[in-house]
């Protein structure tokens, strides 16, 4: 892969602000690329954050904003990459969201404090490093009993960091 598919950082421009996302690339090389291909097509491009949970995390990268959809670019779901060297230890690890064992698509979360209890059961792919403040204050927003933000959270776009 050239430096162009292999970006260092994915930058998420949402209507809060802008985070940009360093990649764990020796880590979890399936996972990035399954992220920065996402993000460089466009697939992230108006999606909601659909769930924040106050002191936990944050989550989106699904286009039906319902928790419930999203596909990988590999055509479904893809495996776990597990690394022990990487931790849930605070704000800013972004993970990818599944639904039990090898079922990795579209959906990411960011932690907003550490989170342990997720280690060897989400990949963690990247940090938050650039516009944490971005999302301490989406961590902060009004959420309903589902813990749907009350107003829209989006990604208006991705891309490859230059």
């Amino acid at each position: 892969m050239n430096s162009r598919s292999r970006p260092d950082q994915v930058v998420l421009e949402t209507s809060m602000g802008k985070m940009n996302v360093e990649l764990y690339w020796n880590q979890a090389p399936k996972t990035c690329h399954n992220f920065a291909e996402l993000a460089r097509t466009g697939y992230y491009n108006s999606c909601k954050f659909h769930r924040v949970i106050k002191e936990f995390m944050i989550q989106g990268g699904d286009p039906t904003s319902t928790g419930r959809g999203g596909t990988s670019i590999y055509g479904g779901y893809f495996e776990d990459e597990i690394s022990s060297e990487l931790k849930h230890t605070g704000a800013g690890i972004v993970s990818m969201a599944n639904s039990g064992a090898d079922t990795n698509g579209s959906q990411f979360f960011i932690t907003l404090a550490p989170t342990q209890w997720l280690d060897g059961k989400h990949t963690i792919f990247g940090r938050v490093c650039g516009g944490i403040g971005v999302v301490e204050k989406m961590g902060m927003i009004e959420t309903d009993s589902s813990d749907r933000p009350v107003e829209d959270v989006r990604i208006l776009r991705a891309y490859h960091a230059q």
